[in-house]
């Protein structure tokens, strides 16, 4: 799994930094793509990308302020004028139906493909598929904003084919049953575990993926041993007071959130356009001193998920 960041600003777009967005590649055998917030000009940012539109399959809407869905129809209609055919599912808080339906109904936007709308206005398990769950809790901001935690399952054990070779067993449908872990009797008469025939599973990665939001212990709730935390670093540490009162967060706030919640890496978006350059390598060296493995993103650039 990896991180496209499609824009790393807050408000409004700057030279340097467009408004939210920021797509979740699942690494599987579709190639599926799961987008978070669409600001204004996301299509124009996956131009500079690889990310095909009609591989996107999911977008998951934080909270309705403009710079996190002023990009919604605009990216509707073109995935449906290249070619994209495929379902897609949009969940966001109430009012994105209205939304979307109205945008448009008005412009006169007619789409290919099925578009199924999911509003949620409280916490909840939103989506439980085979592969993965994805939980909200609404975090602190001026109107009804999310922050989604996603969860991989656990991959299966995988059968050890050393083993499997030095048993001399043989190819064959009774390698599904010792896959499966169950006792078996081999065509010459063994008894065999096929727990003895299995490694360790792989763990499932955890994402959590914040809106908008003043520190707040939900925060840390939905990051708890994420493997990568999204959190929005709007203001320096010095500018708390400011943070405070647009409800939103530090550098500081963010970094205690990932060091409360025990992640693997903290990547800071949403930055105000008031820091530039030196100031934002300072953003990120304030944050450091609470949580190391911190690093500020900048538009189109791309993480793994360790």
């Amino acid at each position: 799994m990896k991180i496209t960041f499609l824009g790393t600003g807050s408000g409004v777009p700057a030279k340097h930094r467009n408004v939210s967005s920021l797509a979740l590649h699942l690494m599987n055998k579709e190639g599926a793509i799961w987008l978070f917030d669409c600001g204004e000009a996301t299509q124009h940012q996956i131009l500079h990308t690889s990310i095909k539109p009609r591989k996107i399959e999911k977008i998951f809407i934080s909270h309705l302020h403009g710079d996190h869905i002023f990009g919604l129809p605009g990216l509707l209609g073109s995935r449906s004028f290249q070619g994209g055919e495929s379902p897609l599912h949009i969940y966001g808080p109430t009012g994105t139906k209205e939304y979307v339906d109205t945008s448009l109904r008005i412009s006169g936007t007619h789409l290919k493909y099925d578009l199924t709308i999911q509003e949620f206005s409280s916490d909840c398990l939103l989506l439980e598929g085979s592969e993965f769950t994805v939980q909200i809790a609404e975090l602190i901001h001026g109107i009804p904003s999310y922050g989604f935690r996603i969860m991989q399952k656990d991959f299966p054990a995988p059968l050890l084919m050393n083993r499997i070779k030095e048993a001399n067993i043989k190819a064959g449908p009774i390698l599904g049953e010792i896959k499966a872990g169950k006792v078996v009797t081999l065509p010459d008469g063994r008894i065999v575990n096929g727990k003895d025939f299995l490694g360790e599973p792989k763990k499932g990665k955890i994402v959590t993926i914040l809106g908008d939001t003043r520190f707040t212990d939900k925060a840390i709730s939905l990051a708890q041993y994420a493997n990568t935390l999204v959190h929005e670093a709007t203001f320096a540490k010095e500018d708390e007071l400011l943070a405070h009162e647009y409800f939103h967060s530090t550098t500081e706030q963010a970094a205690t959130v990932a060091k409360e919640a025990n992640v693997e890496q903290l990547l800071l978006n949403h930055i105000s356009s008031r820091y530039q350059k030196e100031a934002v390598q300072q953003l990120e060296l304030e944050a450091r001193e609470i949580f190391p493995s911190t690093y500020i993103v900048e538009d189109l650039s791309s993480f793994d998920i360790p």
